[in-house]
């Protein structure tokens, strides 16, 4: 796998913090708490050192795609004022200390979830990180709009991973919320990409809302967020949660939809007044936390 033609001069000696950087931890925290929370869900008992291995690998895992695709994108980077900081194009680190690091993690992660969880575990892990590094960022992210729409499975693996932790098996409820999380990640970047779709433009990247404008990427940001709604409430009414979180996830994905019909409607063009967009894409991060909280409530509170 080549990765594009671009390091830092004279890189300055990197510390800890730098390789927390790489790791991407705000993305990280989404990841590591949907899958515990699909473990928790499970209807088994976790042994509490499975468990807090289990969310470590994951936490690794998804570590170790952040260094890797931070590594292969380097150069893109650091032409995005909102990357331009990272420790890559800020020549705070060389960039074969990056790839070692990344490919240390991913594998130290894969072989512990095998070794300590199960084999079932361990493969997703390791066919999430694959599909993170090489499916969305070296293969999709360069080459079509639709980069986020078929990468967006990458995010949407740590609920299959937390529940085959806990049971050994895949089961319809972590197929469904694989199937919430995927649909969610293309209106949550769409309205990312509709406020800085300039940083996207100077880099070359074909966010959807470069290629097809900013019009079309609203309509889009609302079409998908239907069926999510949808995958949402899904398990309530097929008898696999209790009305704790299919009311809360009612609730919480109404007003998901009515966010997204507002940044549909718009035709603000100047970034810099686009609060809708910028309201949309924080309540979407806040959503997935809150419909996973639920998930786990209702499955303590009703048990």
């Amino acid at each position: 796998m080549s990765a594009p033609a671009f390091a830092a001069t004279h890189p300055l000696p990197a510390d800890w913090r730098d390789f927390l950087a790489l790791t991407k931890p705000r993305v990280m925290s989404l990841v590591v708490f949907t899958g515990l929370c699909a473990m928790l869900a499970a209807p088994v008992h976790v042994h509490p050192v499975i468990g807090f291995t289990a969310i470590l690998c994951i936490a690794l895992g998804a570590g170790a795609s952040g260094a890797l695709n931070q590594w292969y994108e380097a150069d893109l980077d650091a032409v995005m004022k909102r990357t331009a900081g990272r420790p890559l194009p800020a020549g705070r680190m060389d960039r074969q200390a990056a790839l070692h690091f990344g490919v240390g993690l991913g594998t130290f992660s894969v072989l512990l979830m095998g070794l300590a969880v199960n084999l079932l575990s361990a493969l997703i892990l390791a066919g999430s990180i694959l599909f993170y590094v090489l499916v969305y960022t070296v293969w999709l992210k360069r080459r079509t709009p639709q980069n986020i729409v078929i990468g967006g499975a990458a995010g949407a693996f740590p609920p299959l991973i937390g529940w085959a932790a806990a049971t050994g098996q895949v089961d319809l409820l972590p197929v469904l919320l694989f199937a919430l999380v995927f649909l969610w990640t293309p209106p949550h970047f769409w309205a990312l990409g509709l406020f800085v779709r300039t940083d996207y433009a100077a880099a070359g990247v074909p966010m959807m809302p470069v290629v097809a404008g900013n019009r079309a990427t609203r309509m889009q940001v609302f079409l998908y967020s239907v069926p999510m709604a949808v995958c949402a409430v899904a398990p309530w009414p097929l008898g696999l949660t209790g009305a704790i979180y299919g009311l809360s996830a009612a609730a919480l994905s109404l007003v998901f939809v009515g966010l997204a019909a507002r940044v549909g409607i718009s035709r603000v063009e100047d970034q810099a007044l686009m609060r809708d967009e910028r309201r949309m894409f924080a309540y979407s991060i806040l959503y997935l936390f809150a419909i996973f909280g639920a998930l786990v409530a209702d499955r303590i509170l009703l048990a």
